[in-house]
């Protein structure tokens, strides 16, 4: 049995994800070899180095930053704080050419003011380096070199770098956007969620601007998510191996000669699809996936088992007649294809009881600030009990 005590060169890595995406991370991590991992709130823990820390930058899909924890205590009052931030040597990890930021979460009624403890950091790495070199970092809220990540628990305290900077569905191959985008993390997650065999014919009857088609083909081709972005917050610090880092870029795959199944989607907006196409264009697999200008009820399946995975429209964010849609993407279901599984994400409890199906799974998620469900609905041809 391992021992809780770490290695001198083992990292405390923290891979935060969205609400009621944990399992499915964690998951998508045993995938990738790290077989020991904690599920916390939004969270995956593992055990592992700054190889595994590049690595996981480049090829997790369902992460939305990735943390390196460099300490942890418990204090008694914010001076306390202070004191025991002060204590961490902070000149190690990045250059005074260096911007920085302190953010976090405070769940503490040590602190009458949740910003107070970053404010607090935020001294102490001022103060640290004042004391070391004699002129201090500046610090810059909104794109920062060095990221610090501060979470307060009632007395207890942990305090990382935050080693992917920008967000990590900041993928780098969307250029065009529609008006309710998907993220690419949500739609990464959605697509594992599933369970989808990455074999099956994938369809997404409402592909806004490409966002789930592009990560099926990412996943079912084995190409890193994100394999098209530049921009990691590990580069700006002190300790950054870019001979580790080039080597793991270099050996990620890029480019396919094919798909190994059909890949589809389609919108009533010809700005959207053409959107999604302008997304394709950067992809190795953009030609073989196919887009089209038409409503969802003109797609009528194959003999072949189909897979649909869509985000239609909620109501939230894109006007829509709410249970009229439904209504028709349940008939459509029902009527147009036979032998499919459907999963549906949507914040409309109204839109979901009139598809008129019942769900054999779903889930609650988050997408963005909304709460939805994921729902899967099993269509059959003929009864399901004539297909049993």
């Amino acid at each position: 049995m391992k021992s809780n005590k770490l290695k001198l060169n083992e990292l405390k890595i923290t891979l935060k994800c969205g609400f009621g995406f944990e399992e499915t991370l964690a998951e998508e991590l045993n995938e990738m070899g790290y077989e020991e991992t904690q599920i916390m709130n939004r969270a995956v823990r593992i055990i592992g180095t700054w190889k595994d820390v590049y690595f996981l930058n480049l090829n997790v899909r369902c992460a939305i930053s990735i943390l390196v924890e460099l300490d942890h205590f418990f204090i008694r009052s914010d001076e306390d704080l202070y004191k025991k931030a002060l204590r961490i040597d902070w000149t190690s990890f990045f250059d005074i050419s260096k911007t920085f930021a302190v953010k976090g979460a405070v769940f503490s009624t040590l602190f009458n003011n949740t910003q107070y403890p970053f404010l607090l950091i935020k001294d102490a790495i001022v103060d640290k380096f004042r004391d070391e070199y004699g002129e201090r970092p500046n610090v810059e809220l909104k794109t920062p070199h060095v990221v610090f990540d501060v979470y307060v628990k009632e007395n207890e305290v942990t305090i990382s770098v935050n080693t992917s900077g920008l967000p990590l569905f900041q993928r780098g191959y969307r250029s065009s956007v529609g008006e309710a985008p998907l993220n690419e993390v949500v739609a990464a997650s959605l697509i594992r969620l599933s369970k989808w065999d990455r074999k099956t014919n994938f369809i997404d009857p409402f592909c806004g601007s490409g966002t789930i088609l592009i990560e099926a083909a990412l996943l079912a081709t084995g190409i890193p998510s994100n394999i098209e972005r530049q921009h990691y917050a590990f580069k700006n610090l002190k300790n950054f191996d870019s001979e580790v880092w080039d080597e793991i870029y270099a050996n990620a795959k890029r480019i396919v000669r094919e798909l190994p199944c059909s890949i589809v989607g389609s919108d009533i907006s010809d700005e959207m699809v053409l959107k999604t196409r302008r997304n394709l264009r950067a992809m190795s697999f953009g030609r073989f996936i196919e887009t089209s200008v038409k409503s969802f009820s003109e797609i009528q399946s194959s003999d072949e088992k189909c897979f649909v995975l869509s985000n239609p429209p909620y109501g939230e964010r894109i006007e829509a007649k709410i249970p009229e849609l439904y209504e028709s993407i349940g008939n459509w279901l029902k009527h147009n294809m036979p032998n499919t599984e459907a999963w549906i994400i949507s914040s409309s409890e109204e839109g979901f009881k009139s598809i008129g199906l019942k769900p054999s799974k779903k889930y609650k998620l988050y997408n963005g600030d909304l709460e939805c469900s994921f729902r899967r609905f099993d269509i059959y041809e003929g009864s399901k009990r004539t297909k049993l």
